[in-house]
């Protein structure tokens, strides 16, 4: 049963002739799911976010979180989800336990449930033993804790993540990855925007790829990566000559797509490395340039994502 239901969303700033950040978006969150929006930065994704979060009014369209909608039913979609922005939205000031009492007060919480619920959030997200030291000590992977844990405080139904692992380091991340499927395997329902690909493809029991605030396709793992069957993703590096190499290769048998990424690569995407791979260096040698550098991924999201927009997904 879907818990989020999103129906044609839009966002336009200054219309009629504004951006359209937002165009026509539609997808649903199945309770107890994580859902990942995946896309490049500027594809709608934190704009979708604050849509669901009642912050800025759709243009046209409607979303229903937990039986509400967004258009005319703000405060009941606000008792229902928490919200983790990309800004850590904190005192530096103040202690982690601190800052957990005073947005806790924000939600209504007092008294004994107060100090239940700030324990609680202290153990998922492992601060305990660091509860009593000021924000400004913290690391950044450590302030996105103590903004998850805020979201968290009131047990929302539905908890929206924008980006939490940007700017962090290894570690950090991988104790938030690990602490959000722990809320996943808890029942909560998980809406989760990245550019990351292999964030999204841990996490995610479904992922949304957008682009340019549309909505290109919508599936599990494994149902995005058949778009592309078989092919793989081949990147090369030649001595010179870049962009010509990548016109040849476009031509050789078994290459269905090619570009040039940045100023030292060619990405490639094959139906079959080991037949086409020999094909690429003979072409280079023909046109004399040297391959300095090849590797081969089998299909991905990553691979998806440039076979819809014939572009990387970090760019």
């Amino acid at each position: 049963m879907a818990i989020v239901e999103v129906l044609d969303l839009r966002k336009q700033y200054d219309p009629p002739k504004g951006v359209l950040a937002v165009d026509g978006v539609s997808f649903d969150i199945g309770e107890g799911e994580i859902f990942s929006l995946l896309g490049p930065n500027g594809a709608g994704k934190s704009t979708t976010i604050s849509m669901l979060s009642c912050l800025l009014q759709p243009s046209g369209g409607d979303a229903r979180v937990a039986g509400h909608s967004v258009v005319s039913e703000a405060q009941a979609v606000k008792e229902a989800i928490g919200v983790v922005p990309q800004d850590i939205a904190l005192y530096p000031d103040m202690s982690a336990r601190e800052n957990l009492v005073f947005w806790g007060k924000m939600y209504g919480l007092r008294g004994e449930e107060l100090t239940r619920r700030v324990d609680e959030v202290l153990e998922l997200i492992t601060l305990v033993d660091r509860q009593k030291d000021r924000l400004e000590k913290f690391s950044g992977g450590m302030k996105r804790r103590v903004n998850i844990g805020v979201a968290l405080l009131h047990k929302p139904r539905v908890l929206y993540l924008d980006e939490p692992t940007v700017g962090i380091d290894p570690q950090s991340r991988r104790s938030i990855l690990d602490g959000i499927l722990a809320l996943r395997d808890q029942g909560m329902t998980i809406l989760y925007t990245t550019h990351y690909m292999a964030e999204a493809q841990e996490l995610s029991d479904r992922v949304g790829i957008v682009d340019h605030g549309k909505m290109i396709a919508v599936g599990t793992n494994a149902e995005l990566v058949q778009i592309v069957g078989a092919e793989a993703h081949v990147v090369l590096s030649v001595d010179h000559y870049l962009e010509g190499m990548v016109e040849r290769w476009s031509e050789v048998k078994g290459v269905t797509k090619a570009m040039v990424d940045g100023d030292e690569h060619a990405v490639l995407l094959v139906q079959d490395a080991n037949e086409v791979l020999p094909r690429l260096f003979e072409a280079a040698a023909a046109a004399g340039a040297r391959i300095t550098e090849v590797s081969v991924t089998e299909p991905n999201l990553e691979m998806v994502f440039l076979h819809l927009t014939g572009r990387a997904l970090r760019e």
